[in-house]
């Protein structure tokens, strides 16, 4: 111990901490390594680092204004794709740490698990689908960033967690720090997306599910802290994988049928969505005619023009698409979203 009271915490002593982790723990040291192989670093494990590299990425700086639900809102309290990622962290470290799993990577996963998502949601998606054979889906787009655009080197387990973040996606991801994030991601947008509808005036509280209610309680604070008691009472009587408890798993399936059919296909957002399926594609298809105007930035040469594009677009916040598309083709033809995008 130094003079100063400091006691150095070197990699060496965060990996020999990880050892009294739960069996079904992921261990930095036993991580399957990088693409690129690299020397380690003195301080911190190979999660840690991963952690670091995606916090300071550009993808994840843009979260700040690209839409979660509502497209481009104007009041200052509605969730963004960074807002969602930070609450989606605090939930799967808050997982991980009580299941006695790898904190670090789970946060690692967490930060990264939507670097790949378009401008407007996943209405974006919708739009870009056409281009890409078998469709276009942000998470293979994340996998993209961190290995090709911006070249940050992760590990496989954190790659393999942003690549199966979503429950579309199979193989499932293979760790259990992964499957935190599944949950966590999933218990980040119900909550804060059904807040968001009520501050929109789409939503009462008092619409919601009323076994969601009863099991959960209102959207907020109460209803994450339940969903997060009930993936931790079910996953601990599971033994051998991260699951909600069964009756609050039935109740979170009701509200996410009532979610999809209130908020995400409602009138509002149905009218906000072929606009900006639109704006998407004209964006893509003007770019696709002039690909000179790609930033040398923010380009893999190596890839077919499409595929060139596609990462361009897709990495537009919203307001950067709307100003691009104005640019290009007049303020006038975006005029009319601007009303819808409140």
């Amino acid at each position: 111990m130094g003079a100063e009271g400091f006691r150095l915490v070197d990699r060496a002593a965060r990996e020999r901490a990880e050892e009294v982790l739960a069996p079904a723990a992921t261990r930095s040291t036993g991580t399957r390594g990088r693409a690129v192989p690299e020397a380690e670093d003195a301080l911190r494990t190979a999660f840690e680092r991963d952690r670091d590299r995606i916090l300071h990425a550009k993808a994840f700086r843009r979260l700040k204004h690209k839409t979660q639900v509502f497209l481009n809102p104007d009041g200052d309290h509605f969730v963004t794709r960074l807002t969602h990622t930070l609450q989606v962290t605090q939930v799967a470290r808050s997982l991980a740490r009580a299941l006695g799993l790898n904190e670090t990577l789970a946060e690692a996963i967490a930060l990264g698990h939507d670097l790949g998502h378009s401008p407007f949601g996943h209405i974006g998606e919708d739009a870009l689908e056409p281009y890409v054979p078998g469709g276009w889906h942000h998470a293979a787009q994340g996998v993209r960033i961190v290995e090709v655009l911006e070249h940050l080197n992760l590990t496989w387990e954190v790659r393999d967690g942003i690549r199966a973040h979503s429950w579309k996606i199979t193989p499932p991801p293979t760790t259990r720090e992964a499957e935190c994030v599944r949950y966590a991601d999933r218990i980040g947008y119900l909550s804060h997306d059904a807040l968001d509808a009520v501050r929109a005036g789409v939503l009462q509280v008092g619409d919601l599910p009323a076994r969601a209610r009863a099991v959960f309680g209102d959207p907020g604070s109460s209803m994450v802290g339940a969903m997060i008691d009930a993936v931790v009472a079910g996953s601990l009587a599971d033994g051998a994988v991260v699951v909600m408890a069964p009756e609050p798993l039935e109740a979170m399936h009701e509200l996410r049928a009532f979610m999809f059919q209130r908020v995400y296909a409602s009138e509002t957002a149905a009218g906000q969505k072929q606009l900006a399926i639109d704006v998407t594609r004209r964006l893509v298809d003007h770019h696709l005619a002039h690909p000179g105007l790609i930033p040398a930035t923010y380009r893999d040469t190596s890839a077919d023009p499409v595929t060139q594009v596609v990462d361009y677009v897709s990495g537009m916040t919203d307001r950067y698409a709307l100003s691009t598309h104005d640019r290009l083709f007049g303020a006038d033809a975006t005029a009319r979203m601007r009303p819808l995008l409140r």
